[in-house]
């Protein structure tokens, strides 16, 4: 059988999952090539020992560089995309080439990601009600047209219900989660007081600002250390002002810098940090929010608090912070978690089933 995956943009989480992912489906014996958006990606995927090939696809109007696509996927069986621009190309090309196609769709765009799990959530200050209606009645009718040039994943059952609830057809929509390796858990080095981390973009439906709202509500020292760029970036380093708090943009390994891992989204689907502070053996604070409650298992791998809600959060942080022991022991909990349920090499699994599925399928 052979793979080709197709991904256009430079950085994130599907990025990150592809990388998880694609060397372990070829360890099953499939024949996979990732086509990605810039030769230094390409490279990073080849040092998995991963066949890459970049190809940019610069917009959605970018008909020339989606043209590049089709000698690419020639003889694929499956041709599995992983953004928007790559749904878009991607899907036609394989279409176009005979191959079955599958779409994991990461996320929403971010005007309407907040309902994901949270039907009732308010809308983001400043967008405007025909930005909504367009992304409601526009935007989701495209992406289900699109789901039925093939079959889609959704990473997590928050995003499967609001997909159907919104005439995406069931049986093209399959869950499977992220998958994660187990990182290394030798031990950490002690602070004077908690360390907080959080690694995400800085836009407003990450609720950065909340963490830093709730730092202000604390008894407990803390130290906040935020790893990502952003929007708001500026925005947030004012409300910093007198916090003990470090803004370090993108860097590798930050969880073997911090003590907890804090998801204070107000919107999110299947957060990778989240995964990757389990396997590293990390507790998490996140909020009931998209796909969070099912990773983290409440008072077990870590703390479940309602988004916007700076006030939980800091009692939240509080409670850990004056029990290492506790966070010790959820973080123990949190990697056999990964490990019975988010491993790299059961996902890669279920994948493989899922494209062995389609193949064998005459439908």
């Amino acid at each position: 059988m052979r793979v080709v995956y197709v991904s256009t943009i430079e950085r994130g989480g599907p990025l990150t999952h592809l990388r998880q992912l694609v060397p372990h489906v070829a360890a099953l014996g499939v024949d996979v090539e990732v086509l990605c958006g810039t030769e230094e990606l390409a490279g990073s995927f080849r040092s998995l020992d991963v066949p890459a090939t970049a190809v940019e696809v610069a917009h959605k109007l970018d008909v020339r560089g989606a043209g590049r696509l089709l000698p690419l996927v020639e003889g694929a069986d499956v041709v599995h995309t992983h953004d928007r621009r790559a749904g878009l190309f991607g899907r036609l090309a394989g279409r176009a080439r005979r191959a079955r196609v599958v779409h994991t769709l990461h996320g929403m765009p971010e005007e309407i990601a907040a309902r994901i799990g949270r039907p009732d959530a308010p809308d983001p200050p400043g967008v405007s009600r025909g930005r909504i209606a367009w992304l409601e009645h526009g935007y989701l009718r495209i992406e289900s047209a699109l789901t039925r040039l093939g079959q889609v994943v959704a990473p997590s059952h928050a995003m499967s219900d609001f997909m159907v609830s919104h005439g995406f057809p069931r049986r093209l929509v399959h869950v499977i989660p992220y998958g994660m390796e187990l990182s290394e858990n030798g031990p950490r080095e002690d602070h004077d007081g908690l360390v907080a981390g959080v690694a995400a973009n800085l836009e407003y439906w990450k609720g950065t600002d909340v963490l830093l709202e709730a730092a202000r509500l604390m008894h407990n020292p803390l130290r906040i250390e935020i790893y990502g760029v952003g929007s708001k970036q500026a925005e947030l380093e004012r409300q910093a002002t007198g916090l003990d708090v470090h803004f370090n943009g993108f860097v590798q390994d930050p969880m073997a810098r911090i003590d907890v891992l804090v998801q204070p989204s107000r919107a999110d689907n299947l957060p990778l940090a989240i995964l990757e502070a389990m396997a590293a053996g990390l507790p998490v604070i996140g909020t009931r929010a998209g796909g969070i409650p099912e990773l983290v298992v409440e008072g077990e791998t870590g703390l479940l608090v309602a988004p916007e809600r700076p006030d939980e959060l800091a009692a939240a942080l509080d409670s850990l912070a004056a029990n290492p022991e506790r966070r010790a022991e959820m973080g123990s909990r949190g990697r056999a978690r990964v490990q019975e349920h988010f491993s790299a090499d059961a996902i890669a699994r279920r994948t493989v089933d899922l494209y062995e599925e389609l193949c064998g399928s005459s439908t």
